[in-house]
């Protein structure tokens, strides 16, 4: 196998086991999985909102899902931990979530839409960006977007620190795609500096010591040519 293809096939595979978690852990609040390979397996964690509902009674769903992590998926030895998500507002895959049930529930597109890019702001983001596509209100389909804050679309800030996510979800009128993308509080851009308001004390002190001595040994030195 060509190493594009070996890359190819890595990429189906966790976009695979990503939808299958999604679909087993709904309700433990997923939001998302990072998978790197060790000498002693393959290290997996997953994201969540109740890490309580991943683990399971003992352990037990837990197990299940190495058990088919390693049968279904031939991931080899997976030992998965769960990291609770601090602040749900700020993952993509937990407010991508929250409008597709809001949406199953009935609740109206842009009401859902503004209602979630608010709380994604009030909780400290830089920007954000919802788009949600599909038959929305007449039988062809077309697609709204709700914006706010700062939002690169290019660059290394959009590369190394944006967080998405996309998910579907099936209504009568048909299918509808969400996508979320948030920047969140602690990315740093290359343009924009910070300027300190004072020097402290200790550096000021230390620039003041060499001033003191120099005049000290110009006096010295005045003594000496009159003594002379």
């Amino acid at each position: 196998m060509s190493v594009v293809k070996h890359f190819i096939s890595e990429s189906i595979k966790k976009n695979e086991i990503d939808e299958f978690l999604q679909r087993e852990l709904a309700r433990a609040g997923y939001g998302g999985v990072n998978m790197s390979k060790t000498p002693l397996g393959t290290h997996i964690v997953i994201y969540a909102m109740r890490p309580g509902l991943v683990i399971g009674r003992g352990g037990g769903t837990i197990r299940e899902l190495a058990r088919t992590l390693e049968e279904e998926f031939n991931v080899p030895t997976p030992q998965i931990s769960v990291s609770e998500i601090e602040i749900p507002e700020l993952n993509a895959q937990v407010v991508a979530s929250r409008i597709a049930s809001a949406l199953q529930r009935g609740v109206h597109f842009r009401r859902s839409g503004y209602w979630a890019l608010n709380q994604i702001m009030e909780a400290g983001a830089l920007g954000a960006e919802i788009s949600i596509r599909g038959k929305l209100r007449t039988a062809r389909a077309r697609y709204e977007k709700f914006k706010g804050g700062y939002l690169p679309k290019c660059g290394f800030p959009a590369l190394k620190y944006t967080r998405k996510a996309e998910v579907d979800v099936q209504l009568k009128s048909g299918m509808l795609g969400v996508k979320v993308t948030i920047m969140p509080p602690d990315a740093e851009f290359p343009d924009k500096t910070k300027i300190g308001e004072s020097v402290p004390a200790e550096e000021t002190e230390r620039e003041e010591k060499p001033e003191e001595e120099t005049e000290e040994h110009l006096k010295e030195r005045n003594g000496e040519e009159t003594t002379k």
